[in-house]
C-alpha cells in the first residue's frame, strides 16, 4: 500500500515470511505486492505475495534484529525505499521499550552497512533476478513510544503542552505521558498488544469451528473483518470481536494505564491520543472513552498505522541536517512494516 499527504510518502507491506522456491512470475502489479528475496540459496515471499502464495506464512514476536526474519524484512523495506534511486540513507526505526536496550547496538551495526539486496523482479515484470545496492550512512534506534511522540510533535499534528500517548500494536501496547520536557519515564507502559485478543478470539471460536492450520497471522487479518469464511460458510463475528476486545482492555489495557497514570500526571494533561493499529477497533476505543472521557480528551490520530514511522523520518531529517531525499523513517511492526519518506524522495516504483 501506497499513501501520501502533504508532507509524507509511505508504504506498508505485511510483516510476513515464508520460504518459497516455487516459480511465480507475473503474480503481481508492482514491487510492493511481488516481494521475494533471495538469502544463501533460498528465497522468501514476504507481505502480500506471502498473503497470498504462502501456505503458513509468519513472524515471530518482537524479532530481534539478529533474526532471518528481521533481516529480511528490513531489507524489503529498505529495497522499496531505495528502487529507483541510488542515494545514501539516513534511517531511523526503533523497538518497543521492553526490548529497545538489548536490540538497538545489534540494529545499528545490521543497518549501518551497505545491503546489497538480491530479489526476484520477475514477480511483477519481465526481469528475472536483480541486486539493488543499499548504502545506510547513519542508523539510530528508539524507543518506538519516541517515534509516535516525534510524530505527534512535528508533524501534521504539531502537538505541544503535555499529553497521553497510547499506541495499539499487535504484539505490543504502549503508553506513556510526554511533556515539553520529554517522556516520563515513570509513566511508561510496555505490555501485550492485540495479538492477546486475538489468541482469546481464537480459542473463542475454535470451541464451536475447526479453523484449520492458520497462522496467527493469518488470523489477525480474518480479525480485522466483520467475517470469517469456513467449510464455505460466511460467519458473522462482530460480537466476539466486541467480547474479546472489550476483556482484551480490561485484562491488560486498564490495570496498566491504572498502575502508570496518576492524579498528578492527569493535573498535566488533559489530551490522550491513540494510534497503532489497535486503534481502528471501534470497541475498543468504546472502552478507552468509557473509562477516561471525564478526565481527558480522548482522541484516534488520523494516521493510526503510519504516525511511528512518519515520527522516525522526522527524526532522520534531524540528524541529516535537512537532507529530505536520504532520511527514511522504517517501522518494522510485527502487523506490518512501513516505510516512510518525503516527497523529495518519493518511491519510485509505483
Amino acid at each position: 500500500m501506497l499513501t501520501s499527504n502533504s508532507m509524507f510518502n509511505t508504504a506498508s507491506f505485511p510483516s510476513i515470511l515464508e520460504g518459497h522456491n516455487a516459480d511465480l512470475s507475473h503474480v503481481s502489479k508492482d514491487l510492493i505486492n511481488g516481494l521475494r528475496i533471495y538469502n544463501n540459496g533460498r528465497s522468501y515471499i514476504l507481505g502480500n505475495l506471502a498473503l497470498s502464495e504462502g501456505l503458513q506464512p509468519h513472524k515471530a514476536i518482537n524479532s530481534s534484529p539478529n533474526d532471518l526474519e528481521y533481516k529480511l524484512i528490513m531489507q524489503s523495506a529498505l529495497l522499496l525505499a531505495n528502487q529507483s534511486y541510488n542515494r545514501p540513507l539516513v534511517l531511523t526505526t526503533g523497538f518497543p521499550y521492553s526490548t529497545h536496550q538489548i536490540n538497538k547496538s545489534n540494529a545499528k551495526k545490521f543497518l549501518e552497512s551497505i545491503h546489497r539486496i538480491e530479489y526476484d523482479a520477475s514477480t511483477f515484470g519481465d526481469q528475472k533476478r536483480a541486486v539493488k545496492v543499499v548504502e545506510v550512512t547513519q542508523a539510530e534506534i528508539l524507543p518506538e513510544m519516541m517515534g509516535n511522540v516525534v510524530g505527534l510533535r512535528k508533524g501534521d499534528y504539531q502537538a505541544d503542552g503535555s499529553f497521553f500517548a497510547v499506541s495499539l500494536g499487535f504484539g505490543t501496547f504502549e503508553a506513556a505521558l510526554s511533556t515539553p520536557n520529554g517522556i516520563v519515564q515513570r509513566t511508561t507502559v510496555s505490555k501485550m498488544g492485540i495479538q492477546y485478543a486475538v489468541d482469546l478470539f481464537t480459542s473463542e471460536m475454535a470451541k464451536d469451528y475447526y479453523l484449520g492450520l492458520k497462522s496467527k497471522k493469518q488470523l489477525d487479518v480474518v480479525f480485522q473483518k466483520d467475517f470469517i469464511v469456513l467449510n464455505r460458510t460466511k460467519i458473522d463475528i462482530t460480537k466476539i470481536k466486541a467480547q474479546v476486545l472489550t476483556q482484551y482492555y480490561q485484562d491488560i489495557i486498564s490495570p496498566s494505564l491504572r498502575n502508570a497514570f496518576n492524579d498528578s500526571d492527569f493535573a498535566l494533561s488533559d489530551k490522550m491520543y491513540i494510534t497503532g493499529g489497535g486503534a481502528l477497533y471501534g470497541d475498543l476505543i468504546d472502552c478507552f472513552y468509557n473509562e477516561f472521557r471525564d478526565i481527558v480528551d480522548v482522541e484516534v490520530v488520523h494516521n493510526p498505522l503510519t504516525l511511528t514511522s512518519q515520527g522516525y523520518c522526522l527524526h532522520s531529517l534531524d540528524i541529516s541536517q535537512g537532507n529530505k531525499v536520504g532520511a527514511i523513517g522504517i517501522d518494522v511492526g510485527n502487523a506490518n512494516t512501513v516505510v516512510t519518506q518525503f516527497e523529495d524522495g518519493a518511491f519510485g516504483w509505483k
